[in-house]
This record gives structure tokens, C-alpha cells and sequence, in this order.
């Protein structure tokens, strides 16, 4: 079939201002909406809203060529074939995902469509979603307000995004996978080739129904964190039982093909914007439908007594009083300004009611993030300066810059690092310092 030329993208935040920048980078003329009319401005103009690697030299190149951006819904509809919707899925209470916004913009998209004539549209959902939130919810308020019954002149898929943040641009270009659910062959078709024509190498598209790609989508998030889990009771096994290092074994296992060295790293909590929300929405599917799930209770169960271990680690060098806590790298990882359940936070939500000065640093948050911590943080503009002041560092990143940087150092004597990734070469750090390496007795 002939491959759309025209896209509309609803919902221009971290990841779908990113998914129309590669749209564009891909050929596509992409109209994108939200709402937030400033941040349109900005996006026409070419700044980059975002810190994510790679996306301000797209802006720079595509914006005000292929990549527009608009508050309007019927502008970017009526200039397109496909519209994808990006948009927020917040967590309720007790842990299902919040639809209200995709409905919102069903509606608009909806009644777009209704006014553009009788060319067939394409309506994407994006967003993670409860599994049945397409068919039962998204499908009926699209045919309600366009008019339009699914499978003659309005086609509908689930095509979720499996990227991370600090490396979006090459998950939406390089992929190791892409589910796309259809409501039927064409909706599909239509979604594949526009993957083939972005993705620059060959990706592995499987097409199942709309059901299927829901619940497949939130099953490997939630695999991933079982497989972080168990890495992680192998290193706090390792370091109580001498000579142990988790790395030796993982590694090696890992080797294994039934098992693979991916997201197969102990050492610190799974954290961030999806593998929490995702694990607590699949045990409460599960219990929705009446079963059991013990597998995610142990996910959270060994994710909180890594966070607590830390937690006890960090408390134990502090003990006496007097000295000051330094934390390296405040995101959840590196190349993001994102701390939604990073370590450092949990970290310091556990010891908030422990009397001492805290310093933080991390090149990519902002420093107005800082007053919004659990504890008071002091922000440093270097690890020079960091270190200096600090007696007990918490190393949280596993960026190349910051050991090559923090090894280079003359450190002062008695200074203690946590390194939660074992990135440090011992031999590199002045023997004033002190290493502790989580996951390897010490």
C-alpha cells in the first residue's frame, strides 16, 4: 500500500515531541498539537523544550519545514492521514492507568475528522493504557464524534512505544521491536509502513489485535523488572558471602540465551516513569480478574529492600554525626533531568528525618527541582565542588565523564563512595579514599 505522507501527532511532550521530530528526520510532513501554546511557540521556532540527546538538532533542522506544531486539532487532522496520540497516562490510586486525557483528545480528533471529508483516517493510540481501554473506550467516543464506523473509513491501532528516556531518538529509530495492535488489515498496514520508513534498520513488527498489544505492552515492562529483581537478591548475596561479585555471575549467566545480559545488572532499585507504574498496573489487572500475583509483590518487595538497604548503608557511614552526605547523579539515569523514583530520591525520602547537610549533583536537573526534594539538597555546579564538601558520596549514574572525572581527583582523606554500579577502578581512586561497592562484599 502507498505510505502516508502526512501525520499528526497529538500531545508534544518528552516522548511525542520526540516521535515527531523522527517522523520528520524520516520524510514525513508532521503537524503536532498541544495545547500548551507557549511550548508551540517554542517548538516552531526551533528551541528544544526537552533534554533529551539528539532532539534539539532535529528541532534545529525539521521545525517550520515538516515539523509544525499547533493548539489545533482540525488543522493538523485535516493536514493528515494517520494522527498518532501521545498523550499522559497518569496512575489512579490504586495503580490503573487514567484514560482521561487520550478521551480527551478522541474527541477532538473525532470531531476533526467528521469535518474533513470522507478520506479514510488512521487513529493511532500510543499511550500505555489498561488492557480493553482501546476497544471499549478510545474506538467508541472516535466513531461517536467522526461519524465514521471502524473498518470501512476510520482506522484504529495500538502502537506503544518501548523507548527510554536518555536514549528516545534511537529507541523510535533502532528498535528492537514494535507490537502493533489493529482493528483491522489496513489500520495495520498503514502503521508498519510508516515504521519501515523510520526505523534505519530492519524492525521486528509483530501484529496482533488491539487487545493483545495492550496487554503485551505493560507484560515486558513488567518482566523486566522481575529480571532486575532477581539480579538484584543475587547482589545483596553477594555481599554477605565473601568473595562474591555480582557481576561475575550475572555476566556469565547472562550469557545464556534463555536468559540474556539485558537489564541483568544488580546493585539498585528499578525506578523512573514506566518499570514502577507498569508492574503495579499488571498486578492490579491480575487481581482484577481474580489472580493472584505474587510474582509482582516479590518485585516490589526486593526493589523496597534495595532501596532500604541503600537507605542503611548510607546511615551507617553518617553514624556520629557531623558529616555531610554528597549524592551524584539525582535522575533516575543518566542523560535525563527526570527524578520521578530515581534512587536518589527514594534515598532521600528514607533518610529525611536524619539530621545532617545533604549536597546534590547532577548536570542535566534543574536546580528549582532541588526544592522540591524530600529533604533540603544543596546543589553543586561540579564534582569538584561536590567532593570537596562532602564526606559520604552516593555515586548513582553510571556515566563514563563522572568516573573518568571523580577518578581524576585528588580526594581528601576519609572520604567514603557508594558506588551502586562498580564502575570505579579501585586503583585509579587516591588511597585516602574509602569504596564501597554495592553488590560485592567488601
Amino acid at each position: 500500500m502507498e505510505i502516508p505522507s502526512s501525520v499528526s501527532m497529538i500531545g508534544l511532550g518528552k516522548l511525542g515531541l520526540p516521535f515527531a521530530a523522527c517522523l520528520a528526520e524520516a520524510g514525513f510532513k508532521v503537524t503536532g498539537v498541544d495545547l500548551n501554546a507557549d511550548l508551540v511557540a517554542k517548538i516552531n521556532r526551533g528551541e528544544c523544550p526537552y533534554r533529551e540527546p539528539g532532539l534539539d538538532g532535529l528541532l534545529q533542522k525539521h521545525s517550520g519545514k515538516n515539523l509544525r506544531a499547533t493548539t489545533s486539532h482540525a488543522v493538523a487532522v485535516a493536514e493528515s492521514s494517520v494522527t498518532f496520540i501521545l498523550t499522559a497516562t497518569p496512575s489512579k490510586p490504586d495503580g490503573s492507568f487514567s484514560n482521561e486525557y487520550i478521551e480527551v483528545a478522541c474527541r477532538s480528533v473525532g470531531q476533526a475528522i467528521r469535518k474533513k471529508g470522507k478520506e479514510r483516517h488512521t487513529v493511532v493510540i500510543s499511550s500505555t493504557v489498561a488492557p480493553g481501554s482501546t476497544e471499549s473506550y478510545f474506538i467508541p467516543i472516535l466513531e461517536k464524534e467522526s461519524g465514521r464506523k471502524v473498518g470501512n473509513d476510520l482506522g484504529v491501532a495500538f502502537d506503544p512505544d518501548f523507548v527510554a528516556l536518555g536514549n528516545v531518538i534511537e529507541g523510535f529509530t533502532k528498535p528492537d521491536l514494535v507490537i502493533l495492535g489493529e482493528s483491522d488489515l489496513g489500520a495495520g498496514e498503514v502503521c508498519e509502513s510508516i515504521h519501515r520508513k523510520m526505523c534505519h534498520a530492519e524492525a521486528k513488527i509483530f501484529r496482533m489485535s488491539l487487545i493483545n498489544a495492550e496487554i503485551a505492552k505493560i507484560c515486558l515492562n513488567a518482566y523486566i523488572t522481575t529480571k532486575l529483581s532477581f539480579a538484584n537478591m543475587v547482589a545483596l548475596l553477594c555481599e554477605k558471602i565473601p568473595g562474591g561479585d555480582c557481576d561475575k555471575i550475572t555476566r556469565a549467566i547472562g550469557v545464556d540465551k534463555r536468559i540474556s545480559p539485558y537489564y541483568f545488572t544488580g546493585g539498585m532499585a528499578y525506578g523512573g516513569t514506566c518499570f514502577p507504574r507498569d508492574t503495579h498496573a499488571l498486578s492490579q489487572l491480575l487481581g482484577k480478574h481474580g489472580i493472584p500475583a505474587p510474582l509482582m509483590s516479590a518485585n516490589q518487595t526486593i526493589n523496597d529492600m534495595i532501596d532500604g538497604h541503600l537507605a542503611s548503608l548510607v546511615d551507617a557511614e553518617l553514624e556520629g554525626g557531623g558529616k555531610v552526605l554528597g549524592i551524584v547523579g539525582l535522575s533516575f539515569k543518566e542523560n535525563t533531568p527526570v527524578v520521578m523514583d530515581s534512587t536518589a530520591v527514594k534515598l532521600l525520602r528514607l533518610l529525611k528525618t536524619k539530621p545532617m547537610k545533604c549536597l546534590g549533583y547532577d548536570p542535566l536537573v534543574p536546580h528549582e527541582t532541588f526544592a522540591n526534594l524530600p529533604m533540603v539538597v544543596s546543589p553543586k555546579n561540579s564534582l569538584k565542588e561536590l567532593f570537596a564538601e562532602a564526606d559520604v558520596i552516593v555515586l548513582t549514574h553510571r556515566s563514563k565523564k563522572m568516573k573518568d572525572e571523580i577518578e581524576s581527583f585528588a580526594h581528601k582523606s576519609g572520604t567514603t563512595i557508594i558506588d551502586c554500579w562498580r564502575i570505579l577502578d579501585r586503583e585509579r581512586i587516591s588511597p585516602e579514599c574509602r569504596i564501597h561497592r554495592v553488590g560485592v562484599y567488601n
